[in-house]
């Protein structure tokens, strides 16, 4: 199965991966909300990894001998995937939900799609058409009212500490992430055995912290209800999450795939209103149509490529 490059223009199966991606990555909002102080931050994303290395495995056994070239040939590429997309989007950003608020966090993570372009700009001498520069903005500002709640002046009450400065190290991180899965060595492996090899490299780099934190006596998974949501988190939040962002990125390059981050706050807001019963406001709607409307605007056919 090789992976998919952008040589005709994208199918509906490629749009509906495209806004699949946000809707899989808010699900570990769901469930993982209540597993924070009942499972280690490390703990949860060395198991949530290895989960997903194990499940994808005879994907990597199917496509051996290539996976086992991709990984002598490119051995710091492989572990750097690792690092950045499931480490340090992983087990630093459980931790920093400790400290900081989801507020927060949702408004520093989203600025990854930014650091995609700003990124793509240093790095890789890519225009940034007038379209793209104005649909960011338009949905940045919806994420802004979606987590100022249609309040301006709550701006003026953010406070920002050690956590918040995690997510941002998060955000860049995932910036990187996407980029390097553009690097034709990466592009050359089939998706799924791509896939499966990242599961791999983020659960081989998380063993040292997850095994300090299990032994300074941080709280392992023991009730069947934190079993279920781990499951969630790797058979939704993971596989489905990745797979689908993965896609993106190859079909419609790291920019366009990026912006998939400014659905997640208004798909989790819809997430906690059907699942949590979390009452649906009026800055919610707005956020919602600016978010859209500034993703349309930016991905609309006719726009320059890189």
């Amino acid at each position: 199965m090789p992976a998919p490059h952008q040589t005709t223009d994208p199918r509906l199966y490629d749009w509906l991966l495209f806004l699949l991606a946000p809707l899989f990555f808010s699900s570990n909002l769901i469930f993982g909300r209540g597993i924070s102080g009942e499972v280690g931050p490390f703990t949860t994303a060395l198991l949530r990894w290895v989960g997903a290395a194990l499940l994808m495995s005879p994907f990597i056994w199917r496509e051996r001998q290539a996976c086992l070239a991709f990984v002598r040939q490119h051995t710091a590429l492989w572990l750097t995937l690792g690092i950045l997309g499931m480490g340090i989007c992983g087990g630093v950003v459980y931790w920093a939900l400790t400290l900081t608020t989801a507020s927060n966090a949702t408004l520093i993570y989203t600025t990854s799609s930014l650091f995609i372009i700003l990124f793509q700009w240093l790095f890789q001498k890519r225009a940034i058409t007038g379209r793209e520069l104005l649909g960011m903005i338009i949905a940045f500002g919806g994420v802004v009212a979606i987590v100022l709640k249609g309040h301006p002046e709550a701006l003026l009450e953010l406070t920002f500490n050690i956590g918040d400065l995690a997510i941002l190290v998060a955000a860049i991180a995932f910036a990187a992430y996407s980029l390097l899965l553009r690097r034709p060595s990466v592009r050359a492996m089939p998706p799924l055995p791509l896939f499966a090899l990242l599961a791999l490299s983020g659960a081989v780099v998380l063993i040292p912290p997850g095994l300090i934190e299990m032994a300074s006596g941080a709280p392992l998974p023991d009730t069947w209800m934190e079993f279920a949501k781990l499951a969630g988190i790797i058979l939704f939040a993971s596989l489905a999450a990745f797979y689908c962002f993965q896609h993106a990125v190859q079909v419609f390059g790291p920019g366009i795939a990026g912006m998939t981050l400014y659905l997640m706050p208004p798909m989790s807001i819809l997430m906690a209103v059907v699942f949590l019963g979390e009452r649906f406001e009026h800055y919610h709607a707005i956020g919602i149509v600016l978010v859209t409307g500034g993703l349309v605007l930016a991905t609309a056919p006719g726009r320059k490529t890189a």
